[in-house]
């Protein structure tokens, strides 16, 4: 399911990092499968440099303390259909059944309600890193090879796949539920936007 997206029109360089011109340093959220890209560019930013988990099933999940840091490296806890947990998409359960993304389990923050609310829908930018299959691939591979990540290990195309399918269908959900999200192909490439006829 390969998002439809333009390059932005007007971006700024944050540290070499091409960032939207709308968008500050600490908004962004930096997500995306295994072998994406995001370590790479929240080192570039100079970001936290802890990974977390953010479960997008759980109540309140925009106020969990892993966000107090940003840009901020996140894995997704995401519901699927046939598991009654979120899962991360290397999670081992995964791999034995697969299934869809379970879109009515995702919690979207609530709009702004008066002026002394927050805005929780705008407070964050997700910039989902998306690179192409086969670049994945051979990242997963090369990585398995050096022996840093054990999670890449025998991971296969079809499994590659489904992790990407999995966040850009998020990606996609979280734009029309009026999120703030940004897709990269590359790290070191200008943010696109999403085109979707649904939301226009």
């Amino acid at each position: 399911m390969p998002l439809d997206t333009v390059e932005v029109e007007e971006w700024i360089s944050i540290r070499g990092v091409p960032v939207p011109r709308d968008v500050k340093f600490r908004q962004l959220i930096v997500t995306g499968p295994l072998c994406s890209g995001k370590s790479v560019l929240v080192a570039r930013l100079g970001g936290w440099p802890e990974e977390g988990y953010l479960d997008l099933a759980s109540p309140n999940w925009w106020r969990n303390r892993i966000l107090t840091f940003r840009p901020r490296e996140v894995h997704l806890g995401i519901p699927f259909v046939g598991h009654t947990v979120s899962r991360a998409v290397f999670d081992e359960e995964l791999r034995e059944a697969p299934g869809a993304v379970d879109l009515d389990r995702v919690r979207i923050p609530p709009p702004k309600r008066g002026f002394f609310t927050l805005d929780w829908r705008t407070r964050f930018v997700f910039d989902f890193q998306l690179p192409p299959l086969e670049v994945v691939y051979e990242l997963a591979r090369a990585r398995a090879r050096r022996g840093t990540h054990p999670r890449d290990a025998g991971l296969t195309l079809a499994q590659i796949k489904f992790q990407i399918d999995a966040y850009e269908t998020v990606a996609l959900h979280l734009h029309r539920q009026g999120m703030r999200v940004y897709v990269r192909d590359r790290s070191e490439r200008a943010p696109r936007r999403i085109v979707d006829r649904q939301t226009g």
